[in-house]
C-alpha cells in the first residue's frame, strides 16, 4: 500500500475513533436529561413554569437562571423533599418571596382558606417586607388568638418555636403556625412600637367567615356596615346578598370596612368592585410584555348611594385593589390609615406531586396609574391613633368617625334639597306674578 493511501487511511480511522468517542462521550452526558426521575421532572417542571410567567425577567440574566436549573438538576434528587429543596434554592435568587413552592400540605391549607372555610392555627396574616425579606404581620384574623393577644399590623415575627422565619420563608412560617387546636406555638416578636416580646398562642379553630354586616342606626338615619375580611371565593355572591339584605333595610348610606383584610383572590376583589362601580375602571395590570389595558366594571351596580371605605395597614393586595378603584373614581373616600402597599399579583399552579407554585406575573396599577407596592395608598382622611384593635365593635372609634361624617353629609344634602325646594317655591311664585302682570299690561294695551 503506497504510504500516501496508508497515512490517510490511518487519519480516516483516528477521525471515525474520535467522532465515535464524541459521540459516546456525548451518549453520556445527556442519559440522565433523557432519563429524569419524578423528583428531577418537578424541578424542571417548576423551572419553565417560572421562565414563562414571572414578572421580572430581567432577573433571570441578574442570577443566571439557566445555570440555576442545571445546578439543581445535578444535586442528588430521590426524594420529594430532596426537590423541595432543590426548587427552593433555585427560587431564591429571584429575590421575590412570593414567588415560592408550596409542599403538598401548605397548598391544601391555602385552597382551603381561599374557599373561605375554617382553619385549625392562631390567625396570623403573612407577608414578606420588600426591603429586607423580614416576615411581618399584614392583619391578625378577627376572633383568632393573634387577635385577642393584641398582635398588630407591622409586628415583625422574629422567631417561631426558635426558628427564624427569615430563613424559614413565607409558607413554611405559615405552616408553623398551623396545627391541631389546643396546641401551642411560641413566637417572638417586634411590634412597630416597644421592645421585642416572646408570647405563647393556642391554636384553634378560626373561623374566616369574610363577610360580616349590620344596620348602624341613630334618630334621624339608618346607615349599613359591611366588613369584608378577604376575597375568598365565594365572596362577591355573599357581598351581593348582604347589600341586598341592607338594601331592604332602607339603609341612607355605607360603610364598607376593609381593614385587615390582607387580599385573597384578585377575580374576587374584581367582582366586588363590579358592585359598586358603573363602567368604570378598576385596575391596569402589567405583565413582563407590558401594560394592559383597565378592567373595567360591569354596568349593573348592587349599590349607588352614598358610601366611606375604612382602611388601615392590614389592608393589602387585593383589598387595595378596590380601595384605590373607589378612590380614583371618586366613588368613595377613604378614612383610616395608609394601606399595606402590596402591589403584586400571583398566579397559582398545581404541580405533577399535589404541591402548589406561585408565581408573581404582574404588578398592579390604579385607574389614574398609581403604582403601590411598597408605598400603599393614602387615605383622603386620617383618623386618629392607636388604631381600634376590634373593628367593627360597639366602640370603634374610627367606625363612629366614617358614620358621623356620612350622617352630616346626609342632612347636609337634606338642608340642600330643602333650598332648592324653596328656591324653585320662590321663582314660581315670581314667574306667576311676571304672568299675571304680563297679561293686565295687555288688557291695559287693549282698552
Amino acid at each position: 500500500m503506497p504510504s500516501t493511501v496508508k497515512s490517510l487511511t490511518n487519519s480516516l480511522m483516528r477521525l471515525i475513533n474520535a467522532i465515535f468517542s464524541l459521540s459516546l462521550c456525548l451518549l453520556l452526558i445527556s442519559q440522565p436529561v433523557l432519563a429524569l426521575n419524578d423528583g428531577q421532572e418537578l424541578v424542571l417542571e417548576t423551572w419553565k413554569l417560572v421562565n414563562e410567567g414571572f414578572l421580572n425577567s430581567q432577573k433571570f440574566e441578574q442570577v443566571g437562571w439557566r445555570q440555576l436549573r442545571k445546578k439543581a438538576l445535578e444535586q442528588p434528587i430521590s426524594t420529594s423533599e430532596d426537590a423541595y429543596r432543590a426548587i427552593d434554592s433555585m427560587l431564591l435568587p429571584l429575590g421575590d418571596p412570593y414567588t415560592r413552592l408550596l409542599r403538598p400540605k401548605d397548598y391544601k391549607a391555602m385552597k382551603e382558606s381561599n374557599l373561605g372555610s375554617e382553619i385549625n392555627g392562631v390567625g396570623l396574616q403573612l407577608g414578606a417586607r420588600n426591603e429586607d425579606g423580614e416576615i411581618v404581620v399584614i392583619a391578625p384574623l378577627e376572633g383568632s388568638p393573634a387577635s385577642d393577644a393584641g398582635i398588630v399590623s407591622g409586628t415583625v415575627l422574629l422567631s417561631v418555636d426558635g426558628e427564624a422565619p427569615k430563613k424559614l420563608g413565607l409558607e413554611a412560617t405559615a405552616a408553623r403556625l398551623r396545627g391541631e387546636m389546643g396546641s401551642q406555638v411560641i413566637v417572638k416578636l417586634q411590634p412597630p412600637k416597644g421592645d421585642p416580646e416572646e408570647i405563647i398562642l393556642e391554636r384553634r379553630i378560626v373561623d374566616l367567615r369574610p363577610v360580616r354586616t349590620r344596620r348602624l342606626r341613630d334618630e334621624s338615619h339608618t346607615l349599613g356596615y359591611l366588613r369584608i375580611t378577604q376575597f375568598s371565593e365565594g365572596v362577591p355572591e355573599q357581598v351581593g346578598e348582604a347589600l341586598q339584605e341592607l338594601s331592604e333595610k332602607g339603609i341612607e348610606a355605607l360603610v364598607l370596612d376593609l381593614r385587615n383584610n390582607s387580599g385573597g383572590l384578585v377575580s374576587s376583589g374584581l367582582a366586588v368592585a363590579d358592585a359598586f362601580l358603573n363602567k368604570q375602571p378598576i385596575v391596569e395590570t402589567k405583565n413582563k410584555e407590558g401594560i394592559n389595558d383597565a378592567i373595567p366594571s360591569e354596568e349593573q351596580t348592587l349599590y349607588d348611594g352614598p358610601m366611606i371605605t375604612l382602611v388601615n395597614g392590614g389592608t393589602a393586595s387585593a383589598s387595595e385593589i378596590l380601595a384605590g378603584a373607589l378612590q380614583d373614581n371618586e366613588r368613595s373616600l377613604l378614612f383610616g390609615s395608609r394601606t399595606f402597599g402590596k402591589g403584586l399579583i400571583q398566579s397559582l399552579t398545581s404541580l405533577s406531586d399535589g404541591s402548589g407554585l406561585a408565581i408573581t406575573v404582574a404588578s398592579y396599577l390604579t385607574p389614574t396609574g398609581r403604582d403601590i407596592q411598597n408605598l400603599g395608598i393614602e387615605p383622603d382622611r386620617f383618623l386618629d391613633l392607636p388604631e381600634p384593635l376590634n373593628p367593627g365593635a360597639t366602640e370603634d372609634r374610627w367606625l363612629k368617625d366614617a358614620s358621623l361624617f356620612l350622617q352630616a353629609s346626609l342632612d347636609q344634602k337634606g338642608i340642600e334639597e330643602e333650598n332648592a325646594i324653596e328656591t324653585d317655591i320662590v321663582q314660581g311664585s315670581s314667574d306667576v306674578d311676571e304672568i299675571k302682570q304680563t297679561q293686565q299690561n295687555l288688557l291695559n294695551k287693549d282698552e
